[in-house]
């Protein structure tokens, strides 16, 4: 395989967004995660699957086209979102990026907070990288829910094609899956054409069955993705507990015929850690899952160590950290 045709052999079927169905308290009540299973089983991943190469080189322009490139800072500003668009449209020198294969490699979207949307959509026009804002109280999602669904149509006028809503915690944490059910299919509503990928907050969820029956709830009210964390919690992304909503979705497929994203977000910084999820997604998923519409990296750090790592395929050596700059 070579870098351009892994990463840009997206499949050119349109799926439909997930319509939702009724809760079914009976699934989610049997919905269950074996720790010190997934445990082992997750450990075994780096070891097993190793690429090398070419290979690697492809499976990491793949990882590039994956990435909502992310900027969730207090300090924010409209310069610094500009060039975090301008590195999305070119994610690496263009020389390395020719000598690839892979003039035309972009980003899969940017992330931003809502006041800096209309920045972003300005600098991304005419491109076809979609703007992803985050919302609804990001990151606690503690502020009054009639604010939190004004806040998801404020930034789908402004142009925002997808919204990471946040959770209430409290409804997972209480058992209240009824609650979280109304909460979700609220949002997602409040969308309208906008996906929306829901954000769990693994790192605060207490225990894998609880990310489980979370993930399947989330699901069942509607959301397009399900997504680890906010990247602010003490505990972001993990294999554990990525195995475990893959598992979720995948019933959910089984059960519905009906394909649900996956995001992994906070705490991958590193190229070898994108390509042990990678394998992951293609074990538990297949193939289908490795393409933008099923399937991101929540990452701002992560395409920096990535960009290293080709210009070593391409030329031998290693470059300073300071030379990819993210924005």
């Amino acid at each position: 395989m070579t870098p351009s045709s892994a990463a840009k052999g997206a499949t050119s079927d349109h799926l439909p967004r997930n319509p939702g169905m009724p809760l079914d308290m009976d699934w989610v009540m049997r919905a269950q995660a074996n720790t010190s299973a997934i445990e082992r089983r997750v450990a075994s991943l780096p070891g097993r699957r190793s690429v090398k190469k070419d290979h690697q080189a492809a499976w990491l322009c793949k990882a590039v086209s994956l990435i909502d490139l992310t900027t969730l800072s207090g300090d924010d500003s409209a310069g610094r979102v500009r060039r975090l668009c301008a590195k999305a449209r070119q994610p690496a020198e263009p020389a390395l990026l020719e000598a690839l294969g892979m003039t035309g490699l972009t980003t899969a979207a940017v992330c931003v907070y809502h006041d800096m949307v209309a920045t972003a959509v300005d600098a991304l026009q005419g491109t076809g990288i979609p703007v992803a804002a985050v919302s609804t109280g990001f990151p606690a999602g503690l502020s009054p829910f009639h604010l939190r669904i004004a806040e998801i149509g404020e930034s789908v006028a402004a142009g925002a094609a997808e919204i990471d809503i946040v959770i209430s915690r409290r409804h997972v944490l209480t058992g209240d899956w009824q609650a979280l059910y109304d909460e979700m299919a609220a949002m997602r509503a409040a969308c309208g054409d906008a996906h929306v990928k829901a954000i769990l907050a693994t790192g605060e969820l207490g225990t894998l069955r609880n990310v489980a029956r979370a993930s399947l709830v989330c699901m069942m009210a509607g959301a397009d993705f399900i997504k680890t964390s906010t990247g602010k919690e003490g505990v972001n992304a993990t294999l554990p507990v990525t195995l475990t909503m893959l598992r979720a979705i995948r019933d959910y497929h089984d059960r519905t015929g009906v394909h649900v994203g996956y995001k992994p977000a906070g705490g991958i910084a590193k190229a070898k850690d994108a390509l042990v999820y990678l394998s992951l997604i293609k074990d538990e998923l297949g193939n289908r899952w490795l393409q933008p519409d099923l399937f991101r990296f929540g990452a701002s750090s992560l395409l920096g160590d990535i960009e290293r790592q080709l210009e070593h395929h391409v030329t031998g050596n290693y470059s300073a950290g300071w030379r990819h700059a993210i924005g």
